[in-house]
């Protein structure tokens, strides 16, 4: 007797891959790289540590960290080519279009292209580099102004928010983009880590690989919620107008954007760290509308269904806070999950085998064919 297949759907509790990068521990509202426990990092690492303790498994000494800054910094500067072909993109376009469109540009402008295993350090080196300086480009670019050059000074953050905003950022906001970047960096299998690792399980380049991740991430299901809530929190104004909007979504079988997640079943690590940076953002900027706002409505949902809020829910108000435009949230995010995409890529190569799961098919069978002439047209589905 043949055993009934049962389909994952959505892959929900297959394990496709070993990996040694992050162990996600949702019951538990645990998340850790590399061993580290994600609040250790975010208290005490920086992306540039974060980064490097990613790609090879341990935190660097001084010297080591400060090679590998000097090598990030000096690869942050985007070819002549793409930012003369950034200038030519209608200003309108979705900035997560521009970057998906710019990655795939990088892989036609990286003249040392090779085998992918043995360029591929070098390719994530200058993706991981790059990521931001795309973003703030471009938004420099759709508003009428030339892109500011990297600063080699400052650092991936800093360096950003220089680009974005045309000043040196207050420490204290570089440190609380920075934390956040920590944040965001890795997080196992999710849909665009997933995407990468399958691309490049078939030896096609680092390039090749991004593009797939952040065509996945462009999707509103996996990126965009944390654009989402604060596009919420702008319509809605004001605390007292909070309640009333949680109350009526959820009464019309509504989602409110920043609450669940497909694994954590407890707090999310990350937004328990989040409250506190956005609590921190609040006092830098001296604007505390947008996270009383979000403080409303989280004990507003929590009193009436058992939801925690995920990493999306507070990066909202520390990037709105950190004078990010909405759109740019989600290449935000890009341009620190590119640390973990990278990662992954280079970990799939180094233990490689072709990802190729199985289907089960549930369409007709032992069909005869018809001949042309004597077919009748099938009633289309309405």
């Amino acid at each position: 007797m043949t055993e009934p297949v049962t389909v994952a759907k959505g892959l929900e509790g297959i394990v496709a891959a070993a990996t040694k990068l992050s162990d996600v521990q949702g019951q538990a509202g645990r998340l850790l790289y590399c061993g580290y426990d994600i609040a250790d990092l975010a208290a005490h690492s920086t992306f540039e540590e974060t980064v490097y303790l990613l790609w090879y498994d341990a935190l660097p000494t001084q010297a080591q960290l400060d090679t590998f800054q000097s090598k990030l910094a000096a690869a942050r500067a985007l070819p002549d080519g793409v930012i003369a072909q950034l200038q030519t993109y209608p200003h309108d376009a979705t900035p997560m279009d521009i970057l998906r469109t710019v990655v795939s540009l990088l892989g036609v402008y990286d003249h040392e292209k090779g085998e992918a295993v043995k360029t591929a350090e070098t390719q994530a080196l200058r993706l991981t580099a790059q990521m931001a300086t795309i973003a703030a480009a471009w938004n420099s670019i759709r508003n009428g102004h030339a892109p500011l050059a990297p600063r080699a000074d400052l650092n991936h953050a800093a360096n950003f928010l220089y680009m974005l905003n045309g000043v040196e950022p207050d420490p204290r906001a570089a440190r609380i983009l920075d934390t956040a970047f920590v944040l965001h960096a890795d997080h196992s299998l999710n849909a665009s880590t997933f995407v990468a690792r399958a691309i490049a399980s078939t030896l096609s380049d680092m390039y090749s690989a991004i593009v797939g991740a952040l065509a996945a991430l462009k999707g509103p299901l996996h990126g965009g919620a944390n654009e989402a809530t604060m596009r919420t929190l702008l319509k809605l104004g004001s605390v007292e107008a909070v309640e009333p909007y949680v109350v009526e979504t959820l009464a019309h079988k509504g989602k409110i954007m920043g609450f669940g997640h497909r694994v954590y079943r407890a707090d999310d690590p990350r937004a328990v760290i989040l409250e506190k940076i956005a609590r921190q953002a609040a006092k830098v900027t001296g604007n505390y509308k947008w996270f009383e706002m979000q403080e409303k409505m989280r004990a507003a949902v929590q009193a009436r269904k058992n939801l925690p809020v995920n990493v999306d829910f507070y990066s909202a108000s520390v990037y709105y806070s950190l004078g990010i435009p909405v759109d740019l949230f989600t290449p935000v995010f890009a341009a620190s999950r590119i640390a973990g995409w990278t990662a992954h890529v280079l970990e799939q190569y180094a233990d490689n085998r072709l990802i190729r799961p199985d289907a089960l098919y549930v369409g007709k069978k032992d069909l005869n064919y018809i001949p042309l002439a004597a077919r009748v047209a099938a009633p289309h589905p309405t």
